[in-house]
């Protein structure tokens, strides 16, 4: 029998991908407690960045494939093992993509019970209710940017559906079509909130023995030419005072957007986006929608400050049901605003996140007069190669016991265990099959 050696081994980045990978690394058959060490490093607080600020959608339809079907299967594992449905809302959920037409008299009857704003003066009945186009220049306008979570083969899967008898926090009447993912009568979608599910695999991984230390920002990773890594600095932020882990064997930077801050030849760059949370209990969907809006609609918060709308055409927000009573929505991306230094750093737009209630509030009376728990923004972590959006880094590196494991994109919280599992394998010597081997760094250079 092959004796093990020991190991070091530092996770950089509490966030999904560096908790399921602290978690998967403690229920590995090779782990061994006396010869193996596992610290991860957070440069805030556990699932503080888009970990904590996603919608949590689960489905098989996701992307990349090598990757969706292991990872959707041990969500299942994981929320039968540690009580999923109780700790963090995992559950079973429809989905589907609807077009919907909004004409200026909806919005007249639904302005009045806008959570953003009182009514604009002038409600006299006409068209006149309505906030019109201001005279701010036409450069501050630009087409609603689409935050694409489906690829060419998840469009493929949509099917003609009439609008569910249950998904009643929609206006039916506005509803165009509706079509629902995947065979009928099969399950192709499920869901968690994210940041329970983040903190709670943070708490098993740490009854096992991780250390996990907060307010710990890693500054350097040290490695030779010769022995590969072998030490890692940080400071803890609470203090000031700058520490060093020495005689480091393996590092998993799996930091997000904040992995090509520390590893610039990863690429791996971060693009905001805004969401908002709303306080409704409603009947458990997830819907993507294309929103038809009168030409001269401008959502009333805007107009009240003298300016025009910023989007023209559809706008297509996604909607997602939660439990715990909670619908989270989610919007276009931006770049206007450079990546942090921390996810404390985050700005958040509000009048970004007020644009997406107010599209929301036209077809949804229940979200429309529902109250706001939370605006928020956070960085999606992109792998970007010749301009274009690549595949997640997962592996190796060039540099002996340097791992990545970052570039998830929205599909972070789907595709976290995965992750996790495959990283934990790869540590302690497990094979990985050619298809999951396209997302090794080394072949991107790293």
């Amino acid at each position: 029998m092959e004796a093990q050696q020991k190991r070091n081994i530092v996770i950089v980045g509490g966030g999904i991908i560096g908790c399921t990978t602290a978690y998967y690394l403690t229920r590995h058959p090779k782990f061994n407690p006396v010869l193996h060490t596992v610290t991860l490093l957070e440069a805030t607080s556990i699932a503080s960045g888009a970990s904590g600020k996603a919608g949590g959608l689960l489905a098989l339809w996701a992307y990349p494939t090598c990757l969706v079907p292991l990872s959707y299967r041990l969500h299942g594992q994981l929320a039968a093992e540690h009580n999923g449905a109780e700790r963090w809302g995992y559950r079973r959920l429809g989905c589907g993509s609807l077009a919907a037409t909004v004409s200026a008299h909806d919005i007249k009857v639904r302005i009045s019970s806008s959570p953003l704003s009182p009514p604009a003066n002038g409600a006299n009945g006409d068209s006149s209710d309505l906030p019109i186009q201001s005279t701010v220049p036409d450069e501050l306008s630009k087409d609603w940017e689409k935050l694409s979570k489906q690829d060419d083969n998840a469009v493929g899967l949509l099917q003609d559906s009439r609008l569910p008898p249950d998904l009643d926090w929609l206006d039916g009447r506005l509803v165009q079509y509706y079509e629902e993912m995947g065979s009928p009568g099969a399950t192709e979608t499920a869901q968690v909130h994210p940041f329970h599910l983040t903190n709670a695999l943070a708490d098993l991984a740490r009854e096992r023995g991780v250390d996990i230390r907060l307010q710990a920002k890693v500054n350097k990773i040290n490695d030779t030419n010769t022995h590969g890594i072998h030490s890692v600095e940080y400071e803890d932020r609470n203090t000031g005072e700058r520490h060093t882990i020495d005689d480091v064997t393996d590092v998993v930077v799996a930091a997000g957007p904040w992995t090509g801050k520390l590893l610039p030849r990863t690429r791996v760059e971060g693009l905001r986006a805004h969401s908002v949370v709303f306080e409704a209990d409603v009947s458990p969907y997830a819907v993507f929608t294309d929103i038809q809006l009168p030409p001269d609609y401008v959502p009333e918060h805007r107009a009240n400050q003298g300016q025009k709308r910023r989007h023209r055409g559809n706008v297509d927000p996604e909607i997602y049901a939660r439990p715990f009573g909670e619908v989270y929505a989610c919007g276009e991306p931006d770049k206007s605003i450079p990546l942090p230094a921390t996810t404390d750093e985050v700005s958040t737009d509000e009048s970004q996140c007020d644009d997406l209630i107010a599209y929301i509030g036209t077809i949804s009376p229940t979200l429309a007069t529902a109250p706001i728990k939370a605006r928020q923004a956070c960085y999606l972590p992109q792998h970007i190669r010749f301009g274009e959006q690549r595949g997640p880094l997962i592996g190796p590196t060039s540099v002996p016991g340097l791992w990545v494991a970052a570039g998830h994109t929205c599909w972070g919280i789907q595709n976290g265990p995965g992750t996790g599992y495959l990283m934990a394998g790869m540590i302690f010597g497990d094979k990985t099959d050619d298809e999951v081997g396209k997302l090794d760094p080394r072949r991107f250079k790293v």
